[in-house]
């Protein structure tokens, strides 16, 4: 089903043959992000996204979006922690209109100084937005305690300080320096062959710079006690997001934290949902989530409820994480989040898109590609006991931190919550 192959210049070529699809989804993806920038360049690798939207030397912005729209599809990119991707679709026929537009978009963006200004202001807004928005702002809030003064701490998009100190030989240096072929995935995901997609891909292989890879610096972890960071806000509701540093996308241990994390706040059937929202009417939306870096990782527990509630829903939240630390889960249950998570798996890689995400971000994150069969069959292997002992391992207090949103003057009843965990 996957293939890969790495043209002699180091650039990584990658397929999903699916013949039965009518489309091709094709990603440009480069393993660089937001925790590979110095701090006074933070937003950078955010803003080059912009900036690749902005006109080469053959294409305007707006004639960039025409090449892919006008054939009936899409044009689109993202900006994580570790990685940047650039991706399309459209009906298979079109996949080198596909691939020249993206790779003009990389090797021929004039990074146009009038660009750049109207661009800056454009982020600008956007982070506007987001500080408009209490259920985003309070992500960031607690990514801020979670990483102090770190890399993974600071907004992917920057500030509006260090978007003002990015000047135009930053961001020309930053791309000639970091989207690199050792660091640069061609990824296909539709009806295709891996033969035609190589041959066309090594027409642009030659004009791709060379180099090493860029590195990162480790996340720190000195934190001994719980931590409440707490934003006052007029808001209707009040916004909480506790993090709990976890593990590693390498770290075996994942397979378990996945499932606990089904088993605590992913779905309706949790636990936090049941008893927050179904059994008490506390909240309309609480859930959890897990997130996997290279050397670290969190789990997040969010919720929006009304600011009186929010010292006795935190109760019940820290009620079951001891839950889960004290007592494994039932077998039925553990059986249940396996389903679920094998389920939600497989609906998802129905789709190109999803097939072509699957393949970059396992490429990128593990230098290899599991088969969905492996990881069903490790989800399947994970027992009770496993369960609990991730709990044991990342539900302790000096992992701990409160992040909140809401119009509180005082943290100090949470506080003493998490005191007592």
């Amino acid at each position: 089903m996957y293939r890969i192959s790495k043209l002699t210049n180091g650039l990584t070529v990658a397929t999903a043959e699916m013949p039965h699809m009518a489309s091709i989804s094709l990603g440009l993806w480069v393993g660089v992000g937001s925790r590979y920038e110095p701090p006074e360049m933070n937003g950078v690798c955010h803003f080059i996204e912009h900036m690749l939207f902005k006109g080469t030397k053959k294409r305007s912005p707006k004639e960039i979006s025409q090449a892919v729209e006008g054939l009936g599809g899409y044009l689109n990119a993202f900006t994580g922690e570790e990685m940047t991707c650039f991706h399309a679709r459209a009906g298979h026929e079109h996949f080198e209109d596909l691939l020249d537009v993206l790779m003009d978009m990389l090797l021929h963006s004039q990074l146009a100084p009038e660009d750049i200004g109207k661009e800056r202001r454009v982020i600008k807004e956007e982070i506007a937005m987001y500080l408009d928005e209490p259920q985003h702002q309070v992500q960031e809030l607690l990514n801020a305690t979670l990483w102090p003064d770190q890399s993974l701490g600071r907004p992917i998009t920057g500030t509006p300080e260090t978007l003002d100190a990015l000047t135009r030989s930053g961001l020309a240096g930053y791309l000639r320096d970091n989207y690199l072929s050792s660091n640069l995935l061609i990824v296909a995901a539709g009806k295709l062959k891996h033969r035609n997609v190589l041959r066309t891909v090594a027409r642009y292989a030659r004009l791709v710079g060379r180099g090493m890879r860029p590195k990162f610096t480790p996340a720190r972890n000195e934190q001994s006690a719980p931590k409440v960071r707490l934003f006052t806000k007029d808001t209707e509701q009040t916004q909480i997001a506790l993090g709990l540093r976890g593990c590693s996308r390498h770290d075996e241990r994942r397979y378990a934290l996945r499932l606990l994390n089904a088993i605590l706040g992913e779905n309706m059937s949790s636990r936090l949902f049941q008893v927050v929202r179904e059994d008490r009417g506390l909240a309309y939306s609480i859930y959890s989530s897990p997130s996997f870096f290279h050397d670290t990782g969190d789990l997040v527990i969010s919720a929006g409820l009304e600011s009186a509630n929010v010292p006795g829903t935190l109760r019940l939240i820290v009620r079951e994480l001891r839950r889960l630390i004290e007592t494994p889960p039932a077998l039925a249950e553990l059986r249940r989040a396996c389903d679920y998570v094998i389920g939600q798996m497989e609906l998802s890689l129905e789709s190109t898109d999803s097939q072509m995400n699957w393949l970059g971000e396992q490429l990128l994150g593990y230098g290899r590609v599991f088969q969905p069969a492996q990881i069903k069959r490790r989800l399947r292997e994970v027992t009770r006991g496993e369960i609990r002992s991730a709990a044991r391992a990342f539900f302790r207090p000096e992992r701990l931190n409160l992040a909140m949103v809401s119009a509180l003057k005082s943290d100090r009843e949470v506080a003493r919550v998490l005191r007592n965990f």
